[in-house]
């Protein structure tokens, strides 16, 4: 067998497969078997794979299906909404269909990233000889030794030190009170102590080589020099950094930035040390982020005392963001993205599913955030979800698969306006709008019936909003986005402005 009759098996077979599919998924409006039909015969016959492909008479679709009849409905199935999929109860347990309630519970919005143990440089102290000279003796021999204050860290050779201190002495013998304080001065400029400069004055005598000693606690950093080595200013002799507190560098990529602020709690957790969890709080959020990663650093303290954190250490950080009481969440699977929308498939009950719009909010690991779309007593598809919403989408009030420049822009329009009168009980909202520019409509006060999925207690008279609305059968708002409360607007001698005129 060739290829070319291999391939033509398999498209035949993938064509079988999917009209099957079609036919266990046909939308209420086109269910063509069992059917609450007002007559026997069918209205008209479509394709299986495209309900727009339409024909009077039975036939073949252009991939070589048989057509499917659509008969005249009035029982249920026909006042169904537009969208709307009937699946036989067996079939919806075939395609291992999964639902989960619509939840309201408090959310808080973590930021995981991962952190780099760093020291803290606001106590790091850099060590840098003042004049030229050789190292005679090294105290500290490796970086990472530890010092305490005070403790001698090497002593240097220098004739600018030698000559310094001779210049003290003969200010100091020939009793010239004006040349022993400028020569105490220079010694001081020269990093050598006050106990230093006061054993000299009293004994006079001139040391070749000089100590130094460490100006706090720490441990050696940057061990840059060994015995013997020629050193002058400018040159990096160590550096002493302590370890409590500790600094922790985090990145944060570019779409969370915003929930990003000093002050921020931040809990930490390390690979090696499972089960213990260190508290902080953001310290600083640098100003400018990395033009090649497209991330932002992030930098917070933590307490250290037991010197457990060590330096180039990783860590993962967990920012934990605001926390709201109530928010509407649905489980992250059941979110259907595309580069215009965001859908969920809704469960109506009784085998009838719908796919319908969302605003999404914030999104955490366990859930998203519905801003608008959603009740609360609501139930969404979390599997098999993308082949209902296929289906759904043939016939929805947005359809997905139509081209933009005929998805309802003829019947939709989205405009401003404010908000009159709710009928909670109706869904009826009276808005007085303005004009609507594309259909050289002026402005007026009408009658709306909001969509099941708008909240009616986030509005309220006096209101203003911007709004989408479709034209059909009703004036069908889809979308209201509040903006605040106005002087409640005067709806008087507007009565003819009832739901049948624009």
């Amino acid at each position: 067998m060739n290829t070319l009759t291999k391939s033509l098996l398999m498209l035949v077979a993938g064509a079988a497969v999917g009209a099957g599919v079609t036919a266990w998924l046909a939308p209420a409006s086109q269910s063509g078997g069992e059917t609450d039909s007002g007559s026997d015969a069918p209205l008209y016959w479509v394709a299986p794979m495209d309900p727009n492909y339409r024909r009077d008479k039975p036939g073949k679709s252009p991939m070589g299906m048989d057509l499917i009849p659509v008969y005249e409905e009035t029982g249920s199935a026909a006042k169904a909404a537009a969208g709307t999929v009937a699946i036989d109860p067996k079939v919806v347990n075939n395609l291992g269909v999964r639902t989960a309630p619509v939840s309201v519970r408090p959310l808080q919005t973590d930021i995981n990233t991962v952190g780099y143990v760093q020291y803290d440089e606001n106590n790091l102290v850099h060590i840098h000889p003042r004049v030229d000279g050789w190292v005679e003796t090294l105290y500290v021999k490796a970086a990472g030794d530890p010092v305490s204050q005070g403790e001698p860290l090497y002593s240097l050779y220098s004739p600018t030190l030698v000559n310094a201190q001779e210049e003290l002495v003969i200010a100091l013998n020939r009793g010239n009170q004006s040349l022993i304080t400028a020569a105490k001065a220079r010694l001081s400029a020269l990093q050598l102590s006050q106990d230093f400069i006061n054993r000299l004055s009293r004994d006079r005598v001139v040391r070749q080589t000089v100590t130094f000693y460490a100006l706090q606690s720490g441990v050696v950093d940057n061990l840059q020099i060994r015995e013997g080595f020629y050193v002058k200013p400018g040159t990096t002799l160590m550096s002493i950094a302590k370890l409590d507190p500790i600094w922790v560098e985090a990145e944060v990529f570019e779409r969370d930035v915003a929930q990003v602020q000093a002050g921020q709690p931040v809990s930490m957790t390390l690979d090696y040390l499972p089960g213990r969890v260190w508290q902080g709080a953001v310290d600083y959020v640098y100003p400018a982020l990395d033009d090649k990663t497209r991330t932002l650093r992030v930098r917070m303290s933590f307490d250290n005392a037991d010197h457990t954190l060590k330096p180039n250490m990783f860590a993962q950080i967990a920012l934990h963001g605001e926390r709201s009481d109530s928010a509407l969440v649905v489980p992250r699977e059941a979110v259907i993205r595309t580069g215009s929308q965001d859908r969920v498939v809704v469960a109506l009950g009784d085998g009838a599913f719908k796919s319908v719009a969302v605003t999404l909010g914030r999104v955490t690991a366990n859930g998203v955030e519905i801003l608008n779309g959603l009740l609360p007593s609501d139930t969404v598809v979390t599997s098999a979800q993308f082949l209902i919403d296929s289906e759904s989408s043939k016939t929805s009030d947005f359809l997905r698969m139509a081209p933009r420049d005929e998805q309802n822009d003829d019947n939709t329009a989205t405009v401003e306006g404010v908000i009159n009168r709710i009928d909670a009980d109706t869904r009826m909202i009276n808005i007085s709008r303005d004009g609507i520019e594309k259909w050289g409509r002026p402005p007026a006060t009408m009658d709306f019936v909001a969509d099941r999925h708008i909240d009616l207690d986030s509005l309220a008279a006096g209101m203003s909003v911007t709004f989408t609305f479709t034209v059909g059968d009703e004036f069908m708002i889809s979308v209201i986005t509040p903006h605040g409360v106005l002087a409640p607007a005067d709806d008087e001698g507007h009565d003819h402005t009832a739901q049948g005129e624009l």
